[in-house]
């Protein structure tokens, strides 16, 4: 089995080459729930719904999120009543969102209402949401502590990062089977997520950086930053906004106390030896993937650094 701790857009066209790889039934995804949050009454999980919505091909690429070719008659409607708009929901995602959020009030855990969405998607990935008890990402900014999605979204990453913060992360525990999935990986795959707010809210919750570093597998990630700059987020004002090197080092050094191999894109070469000053062997590579092929190339060398070939 393969296991992949996953953010959103990116962690979503890495997988979208890993199933070009790997079976879907033999790959487990841990997916990011502290960018979740409650809109219009209903419960959001956008790193979720971005995995399912793009290994099921409906995914609108223009943005990286929501349904391709979505209508918004419901939001226009929702501004009519007075509603604030600056989280657009197409129509059909808002199903989605319905669904989850009447599975949960039904009793069912984020847990159960992700699988049933995943199935309902086509999709024979095993896909786990980090925990099933809410755990939010905060930002602190000198305008004060805001969610995530109101630092990127609302106010467009414009405020200077002054520490993250996840809320509830220490009373929250694995969701079910994700420390099962840890202990008999094969090998465990960190997505090109962002370090900070992506893999680093699944590492806060309690237990799975303990697993992660006593785990057996190897564990091999592949940096969100590329020359510099990530490709899409902000990684960068996160990282430098926390006093960290924005640059391919500075992932590694996220991961360094339980990470085996980093992989690199090719134009950071200068970097590995900085990267295996750490104590962690590095790999280069193209990882932009602009396409079908270059999705799965990139899979296959990270399957590869990770001592696995199919």
């Amino acid at each position: 089995m393969i296991v992949v701790l996953a953010g959103g857009v990116g962690a979503a066209r890495f997988l979208e080459g890993l199933v070009q790889v790997v079976p879907q039934n033999q790959i487990t995804v841990i997916g990011n729930t502290g960018d979740d949050r409650e809109f219009y009454g209903l419960h959001v999980s956008p790193d979720l719904d971005i995995v399912t919505y793009t290994l099921a091909g409906v995914i609108d690429e223009t943005h990286g999120w929501g349904v391709r070719n979505d209508t918004y008659h419901t939001m226009s409607q929702l501004t009519q009543y007075g509603n604030e708009d600056w989280f657009m929901l197409g129509d059909r995602d808002l199903a989605t969102h319905i669904h989850r959020t009447n599975l949960l009030r039904q009793g069912k855990t984020l847990s159960d209402a992700t699988d049933d969405l995943r199935k309902r998607f086509g999709l024979d990935i095993r896909l786990l949401p980090m925990t099933d008890q809410p755990v939010a990402t905060h930002i602190r900014t000198p305008v004060g502590q805001l969610h995530f999605q109101e630092y990127m979204v609302k106010r467009r990453c414009a405020d200077e990062v002054q520490g993250v913060l996840f809320v509830g992360a220490r009373e929250s525990r694995p969701a079910p089977g994700v420390l099962e999935a840890l202990k008999g990986a094969d090998a465990i795959l960190l997505a090109p997520s962002n370090p900070i707010v992506s893999i680093g809210s699944i590492l806060a919750v309690p237990g799975i950086h303990d697993t992660l570093h006593e785990a057996s597998a190897m564990i091999v990630a592949v940096s969100p930053i590329i020359g510099g700059a990530p490709i899409k987020g902000p990684a960068d004002k996160l990282m430098s906004g926390l006093g960290m090197e924005v640059s391919a080092v500075g992932v590694a050094r996220c991961y360094r106390d339980f990470l085996d191999v980093m992989v690199i894109d090719e134009q950071d070469a200068h970097l590995v030896g900085e990267i295996e000053d750490l104590g962690i062997p590095a790999m280069t590579t193209n990882t932009i993937m602009r396409d079908k092929e270059s999705k799965a190339a990139l899979a296959r060398k990270v399957l590869e650094a990770a001592g696995l070939s199919f």
